[in-house]
């Protein structure tokens, strides 16, 4: 993959910015906890600087699909670290009240750079081919879970030798230097006028069969070669932009490239993965092993890395919505017993088995997504998918918060395996019966006769050769 022209420099530099991700959440747990002496406090501006960054995520990639990524892009950035340059130096300095602290972690929150939707949306430009589209994703994927291994590492290394607001200094230097080594590269500069998707995208490859031009994102083949189809429409048919508030249509929803079912099985991914981590730390806890924690949720990361290489190494011929939902259903299966373990080892074991499905889940509903969205929403698109996944794993770890104290640890991991299977087999069950039917996939909802898309000249050139005919078959049938 990184023998692609202009990939290799794009893409470490959206690592190196996506590295912040990693590093920033323990080193503003850790230096707003020192500042305030409080808990309570550093919870509240961890949970209000995720809030901010998911909430605004769809509306920081529509800006980014309007005008460009290079800009909006750059002043993110900038954003970005001067808050946290700012809340470093509030930490340090300290006497600053504790509600500077938690609005300075929020008003970061909502400047974060969409890194990760912006270079699925390049990849999608620079990697046409399915095959390699499939690998691109699957690559991405696997390196941004090893960032998120890599990150609370560092931030434990730069701790032991300096204050915990060196953490959040580092967070800044790298998000700065990332993106701007993102913006300068060919790839972004070559997208300067609008999206960064460029090209066209698979015309509702999921709804059912092969999309319009016989594309092989969704219905067939992802190796097989395919012309990619017509770009379609920014609005529905028949629609009035007129109509749509400012904020519909700058967000552009899942309803404007209909994939609410991509967001419904990322979010039952996120709800599993996000009550996963607290209940390992439940279960070593009852296990009397607390540091094994780590150990099984590395277990998971690397299970998650080797099913992300497998997965896209492999020529499937499966529709996308069916991988999406097999990989669900196989992290439920896998999920619904695993507090039955008789021990941490066993758990991580277990843990690993779980982490297969993983990206290659996540891989999916990127693809997915992009198979469905059009051109001019495309990084909307990954950043919907990302906003369903972080706040799938926010209620996720908030409901076992709240069941691990009145029901058992073995039960709670059934209860968190339960989004995913239901979320998985109602996916896959509309399209048994539509088969069982008998049914074809229907025609692309928004194909135009074959007379709107022709010139006005050579639709007349038709109808003359046509004439004498017609005239031949009205004496005929007088």
């Amino acid at each position: 993959m990184l023998r692609v022209p202009h990939a290799a420099r794009a893409m470490a530099g959206a690592l190196l910015g996506r590295l912040s991700y990693g590093t920033v959440p323990l080193s503003l747990l850790l230096a707003v906890r020192e500042a305030s002496g409080s808990y309570a406090v550093a919870g509240t501006a961890m949970a209000l600087f995720g809030l901010a960054g998911v909430a605004l995520s769809p509306a920081r990639a529509a800006v980014i699909d309007r005008r460009g990524p290079a800009r909006p892009l750059t002043a993110l950035a900038l954003c970005y670290a001067l808050l946290l340059g700012l809340l470093t130096a509030a930490a340090v300095g300290g006497g600053v009240p504790d509600a500077a602290l938690v609005a300075l972690a929020a008003a970061a929150g909502a400047g974060t750079p969409p890194l990760g939707p912006v270079m699925r949306a390049l990849w999608s430009r620079l990697a046409p081919d399915p095959e390699l589209l499939q690998r691109a994703y699957s690559l991405d994927s696997v390196a941004e879970e090893l960032l998120y291994v890599l990150g609370p590492l560092l931030v434990g290394l730069l701790v032991a030798f300096a204050s915990p607001a060196a953490g959040l200094a580092l967070s800044a230097v790298l998000v700065l230097v990332g993106t701007l080594a993102l913006t300068s590269s060919h790839a972004v500069r070559s997208t300067s006028g609008g999206s960064p998707a460029g090209g066209s995208a698979a015309d509702d490859g999921a709804a059912g069969g092969s999309a319009a031009g016989g594309s092989a994102a969704e219905g067939g083949s992802a190796g097989a070669a395919s012309a990619k189809a017509t770009p379609v429409a920014a609005a529905p048919s028949g629609a009035a932009p007129g109509r749509r508030s400012a904020a519909a249509r700058l967000l552009g929803g899942p309803r404007r490239w209909r994939s609410a079912p991509v967001v419904l099985l990322t979010g039952a991914l996120g709800v599993g993965l996000g009550a996963l981590d607290l209940l390992v730390v439940a279960f070593a806890e009852e296990a009397g092993a607390p540091g094994a924690v780590a150990w099984v949720l590395a277990a998971l990361s690397a299970g998650s890395a080797v099913g992300g290489l497998v997965y896209g190494a492999v020529r499937w011929r499966l529709p996308l919505r069916t991988r999406l939902a097999l990989a669900a259903v196989g992290l439920g299966l896998v999920l619904a017993p695993a507090g039955l373990a008789p021990g941490p080892f066993a758990l991580a074991l277990v843990a690993a088995l779980a982490g297969v499905s993983v990206a290659p889940a996540l891989t999916t509903a990127y693809l997915l997504a992009d198979a469905t969205a059009p051109p001019e929403r495309r990084t909307r698109a990954g950043a919907w998918v990302n906003t369903a996944f972080n706040a799938g794993a926010a209620a996720g770890t908030a409901a076992a918060g709240l069941v691990l104290g009145s029901l058992p640890v073995a039960a709670c991991f059934a209860l968190a395996a339960l989004p995913l299977l239901l979320a998985g087999l109602g996916s896959l069950a509309p399209r048994r019966a539509v088969r069982t039917a008998g049914a074809t996939a229907p025609a692309p909802a928004r194909q135009e006769p074959r007379e709107a898309r022709e010139p006005q000249q050579a639709r007349e050139v038709r109808a003359a050769q046509k004439a004498p005919e017609q005239a031949r078959t009205a004496r005929t049938a007088s």
